[in-house]
């Protein structure tokens, strides 16, 4: 198992897979633990989850280094990534136990209540493409709820996984509270279906969520799953152009544009749609593409050449069938896997790039005239995970971001992006259940009802 810099193509370094009885050791070690962190109080896993905050400011730095590295992301972005970590480590030190209070419900009986217990090891599977964050947002509420924890990581960022694993150690957690798994994809099966995993969660494809979701079923395992998303964000005709134009650009390139939350989709009011189209076209060609170490740069290369081939392939199958492109869409001659900001227009359905998620900086634009065909436009998607609205009538972009669009989280004159203090998630095939907020550290935990007569 390798990890390769993307922008030097240089290999990082060698991981040996663990065999199936090192794995099966590990999980029992990590169910031995469970037994008895459930047993600590609050404060006591306070205390642990606000030093490991402590040691992800320290060590920022160096960690946003094994990032970019990793899968290329430019530095200055890799480094927001750590501070967010170790924001999340300190809200729910500071709130995990008011979240799962015992809840007094009024009956008949002299005393009825809500009780919030740990159910054990659950089982993460993580991306790629924000290698510390998508494991922090399901760690920190796991493991202040007193359950423990295991990380299959993507096989490319093994070396975050293994860094996360020496923080956890590093912040006064127990031994064998959380470890990595240095395993490939095939081997998530015997993991979930071992009895000592209740639960898994999943951040990545739609394929890898039905496989994942369809283990868990058939073993009876509570899930959680965030999948893609191909987000649409509609400007009507009294948005504030010149800042929707700068949001969007920001949204669609974050993370060289390999972001389930990127704005993808773009449906603009036929009044501004030239307006809207020139500023965004400039905005993303002013984007540079290098050496993700540069701080001049704001796009670093995509993970991968296979990631960076599939999408142009996209593009290109949508160019064949009618798509124009307006900016980009050519594999430039550069030895990393950079793809260029690219923005289409003219997209209808039964192109690629009407129907699938595009997982870099390519952007479609889409023209409409009245409410309910942007509406129809926006919701013409398997995906639902994230979407926005710019306008200045607060009242309708309150209306159609509450009735409108199928969504899990929408942000009106802003761009979608998570927060601790918020729930995050989608429907449709963006995936089931909730992460982050109260609710977040709610979806692994066994709600008990007592009744006391």
């Amino acid at each position: 198992m390798q990890s390769i810099n993307p922008f030097t193509g240089q290999v990082i370094q060698e991981y040996r897979e663990y065999a199936p009885e090192e794995v099966e050791k590990i999980i029992v070690n990590v169910d031995q633990a469970f037994h008895s962190w459930k047993q600590t109080s609050f404060e006591q896993r306070a205390m642990c989850m606000k030093n490991l905050q402590a040691r992800l400011l320290v060590q920022k730095e160096e960690l946003a280094g094994i990032i970019v590295s990793e899968m290329g992301k430019v530095k200055r972005e890799a480094i927001g990534e750590i501070e967010k970590c170790a924001s999340v480590c300190g809200y729910y030190a500071e709130n995990a136990e008011s979240f799962l209070k015992n809840e007094l419900i009024k009956t008949e009986a002299t005393e009825s209540y809500i009780s919030y217990q740990p159910i054990g090891t659950v089982l993460a599977v993580m991306p790629w493409n924000f290698p510390f964050w998508q494991v922090f947002r399901f760690l920190a509420p796991a493991l202040m709820a007193g359950n423990t924890g295991v990380l299959k990581h993507a096989s490319n960022v093994s070396g975050c996984a293994l860094a996360i694993e020496q923080l956890v150690s590093e912040a006064g957690f127990p031994e064998n509270v959380f470890r990595a798994l240095i395993i490939g994809s095939k081997e998530v099966k015997a993991v979930i279906e071992n009895p000592l995993i209740k639960a898994v969660t999943l951040t990545g494809s739609t394929p890898a969520g039905r496989s994942v979701a369809s283990i868990a079923g058939y073993a009876l395992k509570k899930s959680v799953l965030e999948l893609g998303g191909s987000d649409p964000y509609l400007i009507l005709e009294d948005a504030d152009i010149e800042t929707a134009a700068r949001l969007c650009v920001t949204s669609r390139l974050l993370n060289a544009g390999q972001s389930c939350i990127g704005a993808k989709r773009f449906i603009i009011a036929d009044a501004v749609y030239n307006q809207f189209r020139t500023e965004f076209v400039r905005l993303m060609s002013e984007a540079k593409f290098g050496d993700p170490l540069d701080a001049q740069i704001s796009i670093g290369p995509l993970a991968r050449a296979d990631l960076r081939d599939e999408l142009h392939q996209q593009v290109e199958k949508s160019r064949q069938l009618g798509a124009t492109v307006l900016l980009g869409g050519n594999v430039p001659e550069e030895n990393a896997p950079f793809y260029p900001p690219t923005v289409l227009e003219n997209v209808v359905p039964g192109m690629p790039a009407y129907h699938e998620e595009l997982f870099g900086p390519v952007a479609v634009l889409f023209r409409f005239k009245a409410d309910e065909e942007a509406i129809w436009i926006a919701n013409d998607t398997v995906f639902g995970l994230g979407a926005g609205v710019f306008t200045s009538d607060i009242e309708k972009g309150k209306s159609l971001a509450e009735k409108g669009l199928e969504a899990g989280c929408v942000f009106v004159n802003d761009f979608v992006k998570s927060d601790p203090r918020l729930p995050f998630g989608g429907i449709k095939e963006s995936g089931y259940g909730r992460e982050l907020s109260m609710v977040g550290i709610r979806e692994f935990v066994n709600v008990k009802t007592i009744v006391v007569r």
